[in-house]
C-alpha cells in the first residue's frame, strides 16, 4: 500500500479572470501530464464570465466546477465575500484538495487563499513577489498581492527582482522558488499560423497601415485619466495620418462609456470587443507599438520583442523597463504623443526598445512548478510552518 508521500495529490485550481486562466493554462496541462502523481481539480469562480470564458476556449480548459458568482454591477467588496464563502465550502464539503495553486491579484485569489488558510490547505502562489510599493497603483491589485503573500507556503517567483521583493518581506529563502513567468509558456502554445479567427481583422489593411495596440482598462485610470490617454491617442493619429489605433474595448461599462464618448467616429482610430487571445497575440506580433495598462501585456510585449508604453505611473513589472522594452508614460498627454512619436518616427530609438533579452524566462515556468510540487510532496513539505487547530470556538 502507498504511503501518504506516494499517493496520489489533489490540487486545486481557482481561476477567475482572463489572465489568470491564460497564466495558468501552461500548469494545469503540465500538472494532468502528470495524471499518475495528481489530480488537477479546476474551479473557477467567473469573476470575468465572458473573458474568462475567452481564455478556457483558446487552452481548452474545461472547468470541473464553476460557481458563477459574477453578478451585474457588483462590487469589490460583494464579490470577495461571495467568493470566500463559496470557496470556503467547496474546500471542505465538495473538493477537499491537498493544494491550492492561485496565481496573481485579483479578487478570487485573495478570497481563495484565504478560504485555504481557513481550512488548513497549503497554499501555492504562482507569480508572486511583485510589487509596485504603492498600494493605490493597481488597485486593489497590490494589496491583494501582498495579502496573498501573508498566507501562502509555497511562493513560484518568476523573476529575481520578485524573489528579492519577498526576502524584504521576510518570506523564508527556502519557501521562494524563481520559475520565470508562465505567460512565455502560454505564448508557446498559443498557434503561430498568422491566421485570425476574427476575419474582419484579416481586412484590416495591415499592409498600408502602422498599427498601433492600445488596451486601457484600470480602475486607477477610470474618469479624468482615461479621457487624457483618448486625448492623446486622438493627439497620435492627428500627427501620424498613417497610423491606426487598435483598441480592443474592455467589457467594463465604465471604461466602454468613456472610450465610445471619446473617440467614436475619430480618422485613424478602430475600436473593437475584447479579441479571443490568440487574436490578440496575432494582433500584437503584427503591431508597431503598445501602449497598454494591462500587466499581463507588459509580460507579452518583451517577448514579442515589441515596444510598450506604460500608461501608468509605476509598475509592479520594472523588469520590462529595466530590459529596454517598456516606458512609464503614465496618463500625461503630452508625454504620451511625444514618447509614441518618437518610435513612429526615430528608427534608432525604436531599435533600442526591441533589442533587449526578455526578462520573464524561458518558457519552462510550468515545468519548474510541477517538478517543485514533486518533490515538496514527497518529502511532505507543504506548510511553510506549523499548522494550527482551524476550527472556531463555539464558547
Amino acid at each position: 500500500m502507498p504511503s501518504p508521500k506516494d499517493r496520489k495529490h489533489r490540487i486545486a485550481v481557482v481561476l477567475g479572470t482572463r489572465p489568470e486562466a491564460i497564466k495558468m493554462a501552461p500548469v494545469i496541462e503540465e500538472l494532468r501530464r502528470r495524471s499518475d502523481r495528481f489530480e488537477t481539480i479546476v474551479i473557477t469562480t467567473s469573476q470575468q464570465r465572458e473573458m474568462l470564458a475567452q481564455a478556457l476556449h483558446a487552452f481548452h480548459l474545461k472547468p470541473d466546477y464553476d460557481l458563477g458568482l459574477t453578478h451585474e454591477n457588483q462590487t469589490l467588496a460583494g464579490f470577495t465575500a461571495r467568493a470566500l464563502i463559496a470557496l470556503t465550502e467547496s474546500f471542505r464539503d465538495v473538493v477537499k484538495p491537498d493544494l491550492l495553486l492561485v496565481q496573481g491579484d485579483t479578487s478570487t485569489v485573495i478570497a481563495a487563499a484565504l478560504a485555504a488558510f481557513y481550512n488548513g490547505i497549503p497554499i501555492g502562489h504562482i507569480e508572486a513577489g511583485l510589487r509596485s510599493g504603492d498600494s493605490r497603483r493597481p488597485f486593489p491589485e497590490e494589496v491583494n498581492r501582498r495579502m496573498a503573500s501573508c498566507v501562502t507556503d509555497i511562493h513560484f517567483a518568476p523573476t529575481t527582482r520578485a524573489r528579492d521583493n519577498l526576502l524584504a518581506e521576510r518570506v523564508p529563502g527556502e519557501h521562494i522558488y524563481v520559475t520565470g513567468n508562465t505567460i512565455v509558456d502560454a505564448l508557446a502554445s498559443i498557434r503561430h499560423d498568422g491566421v485570425f479567427d476574427d476575419k474582419t481583422l484579416s481586412n484590416f489593411g495591415w499592409d498600408t497601415k502602422r498599427v498601433v495596440l492600445a488596451t486601457v482598462h484600470r480602475r486607477e485610470n477610470l474618469g479624468q485619466n482615461l479621457r487624457n490617454v483618448c486625448a492623446a491617442f486622438r493627439r497620435i493619429v492627428e500627427l501620424h495620418p498613417h497610423v491606426e489605433i487598435l483598441i480592443p474595448v474592455h467589457l467594463n461599462p465604465h471604461v466602454r462609456e468613456i472610450l465610445h464618448g471619446e473617440l467614436r467616429d475619430v480618422r485613424g482610430i478602430s475600436m473593437i470587443e475584447p479579441l479571443e487571445y490568440p487574436d490578440l497575440i496575432e494582433v500584437m506580433r503584427r503591431s508597431t507599438l503598445v501602449l497598454t495598462d494591462s500587466g499581463g501585456i507588459q509580460e507579452e510585449a518583451p517577448a514579442m520583442h515589441k515596444p510598450v508604453l506604460i500608461l501608468r505611473t509605476v509598475t509592479e513589472r520594472p523588469e520590462v523597463i529595466e530590459s529596454g522594452f517598456g516606458r512609464l508614460v503614465g496618463t500625461d498627454r503630452d508625454l504620451i504623443v511625444g514618447e509614441a512619436s518618437r518610435l513612429l518616427t526615430d528608427p534608432i530609438a525604436y531599435r533600442t526598445m526591441t533589442e533587449g533579452k526578455n526578462p520573464f524566462g524561458d518558457g519552462t515556468a510550468a515545468r519548474q512548478i510541477a517538478d517543485i510540487l514533486t518533490e515538496r510532496f514527497r518529502i511532505g513539505r507543504l506548510f511553510a510552518a506549523q499548522m494550527v487547530d482551524t476550527t472556531v470556538p463555539q464558547h
